[in-house]
């Protein structure tokens, strides 16, 4: 039983976000104080940010939510070390006598959350977990058979069958503090943030890390973008996409939220755009699906055919591929505006990748790493699932022999170059004829554009139409 006299510890985790928190509208609905906690856990455990730009996020997100929680009455307290530890301390300092969290759906969480939760139990300790984090649990969406999804498009019927998810969760307007004076640390001695150089500091020409902006971004798509998302989408230069998934992927805003702001919208911006953005989340949500029942996604092929694939090991390829400089514009231009803005646009996402994996022979799981410690929005689930969709490894994914033309695909979603111009900038004054082939460009128009191939601009690196033929020779020899 939960008496007023003890604090209920909020324990939160990538729901970093005030409105529709499940736990923390549980927590004050208790009438007992509530001690917010955000624990920094061993980074080998892999339960927060996944990577250097995430931690970035994360240093400005808690440095936003925490002003919030103190506005609200209850300052959050921030702690290192292992969750058990963290919270046996707490405990022992506040006489807390309940413990509540959102639940957590990838295997490292859920290695934590499930012993620690029969740990505290079994010493008195309340212990609750809430949904909210997806708009499905995993464990109950099931086929009729009782298995789970193996191909989304079953899994999206399934999901839109069964109507709306439940409404969002008011935020609250007032959060009880405890009594007791609870020591916290120092945020900025985190080190979250880099310095000396700040690698950084153009992540804020695109993102505002926090619930707010959330919010405000939501508002804006919905009003600009929304109706032009099913063919916009695919377009780097435009503004068709919502650059909410750094916030979906810190919990700064849920997906319940999202998916009720778009209701009644559909004559607003039409059926498909609506449909396709929906299922943009939904995809989200299937790729959280295959991770929980699939726990090795990240590092196991889904297809176990791919074992025997014979990877390639250019690290010389490797790194031209990381920092930009294969000689495909295309490909380019998206790795030089993840580092530039800790995203890439979602086609381009597909290009790159495909590049990696079919051009390079080189394993997706390399892809995925980088992937993973430079995305803001990089999370355990999409981030695996999606690799191994364009690798042809993973569920329902694309079939190994759907291999981008880089230069084809460059000149069908960025016709103008206008990307590539952006974050390729010695590329800017060439044609837009020659734009996603400077290869081909006669030497009077490199001339004419400052550009001299091998010096000013890489020539490819390999031949796409020979890399092509490799890849296929190499997947036919697979067992």
């Amino acid at each position: 039983m939960i008496t007023q006299s003890s604090p209920v510890i909020l324990w939160l985790r990538k729901d970093l976000r005030i409105d529709d928190n499940a736990a923390l509208a549980a927590a004050v609905e208790t009438g007992a104080p509530v001690l917010p906690v955000y624990i920094r856990e061993p980074e080998h455990l892999g339960t927060g940010p996944l990577g250097a730009a995430q931690s970035w996020w994360l240093h400005h997100s808690l440095h936003e939510l925490s002003a919030r929680f103190t506005a609200l009455g209850s300052p959050i307290i921030l702690r290192s070390g292992p969750a058990s530890e963290v919270l046996d301390a707490l405990i022992a300092e506040t006489g807390a006598e309940a413990v509540f969290w959102n639940r957590r759906y990838d295997p490292k969480g859920i290695a934590i959350d499930s012993p620690l939760k029969q740990s505290l139990v079994a010493r008195g300790i309340a212990v609750k977990s809430f949904a909210g984090q997806l708009m499905h649990e995993p464990s109950r969406l099931l086929t009729g058979s009782g298995t789970p999804y193996r191909v989304y498009t079953p899994f999206w019927r399934a999901f839109a069958g069964a109507g709306d998810p439940p409404s969002p969760v008011k935020a609250p307007a007032r959060i009880p503090a405890a009594k007791q004076t609870v020591e916290s640390d120092v945020l900025n001695d985190w080190n979250l943030t880099p310095t000396k150089p700040d690698w950084a500091s153009t992540f804020r020409e695109v993102f505002t890390p926090g619930e707010m902006a959330a919010q405000v971004r939501l508002e804006a798509f919905l009003k600009n973008g929304l109706d032009r998302y099913d063919k916009g989408r695919d377009f780097p230069a435009g503004h068709a996409t919502s650059l909410l998934s750094p916030h979906l992927a810190m919990g700064e805003i849920s997906p319940a939220r999202i998916w009720h702001a778009t209701i009644g919208l559909v004559d607003t911006v039409g059926e498909d755009n609506l449909i396709r953005f929906r299922k943009e989340l939904v995809w989200r949500e299937f790729s959280y699906h295959l991770l929980f029942h699939f726990p090795d996604l990240a590092t196991r092929n889904w297809n176990d055919r791919f074992d025997s694939f014979a990877w390639g090991e250019n690290e010389t390829f490797f790194t031209l591929w990381t920092k930009g400089q294969t000689g495909y514009p295309i490909v380019d231009a998206g790795m030089r505006e993840l580092w530039r803005h800790g995203t890439m646009h979602n086609r381009v996402r597909m290009i790159a990748a495909s590049f990696l994996i079919k051009d390079l022979l080189i394993d997706w799981r390399r892809g995925e790493e980088w992937f993973r410690d430079t995305l803001l929005d990089a999370d355990p689930a999409s981030n695996p699932a999606s690799w191994q969709w364009v690798a042809g490894s993973g569920a329902d994914a694309s079939p190994w022999f759907r291999i981008f033309n880089p230069t084809l695909q460059g000149e069908k979603f960025d016709p103008k170059g206008d990307y590539v111009r952006r974050f390729v900038p010695e590329l800017a004054k060439l044609d837009a004829k020659y734009i996603h082939r400077p290869f081909e460009a006669p030497l009077a128009e490199l001339a004419r554009a400052g550009i001299t191939l091998g010096k000013t601009y890489p020539r490819p690196i390999v031949d796409h139409a020979q890399a092509r033929q490799q890849a296929l020779d190499a997947y036919g020899a697979t067992g």
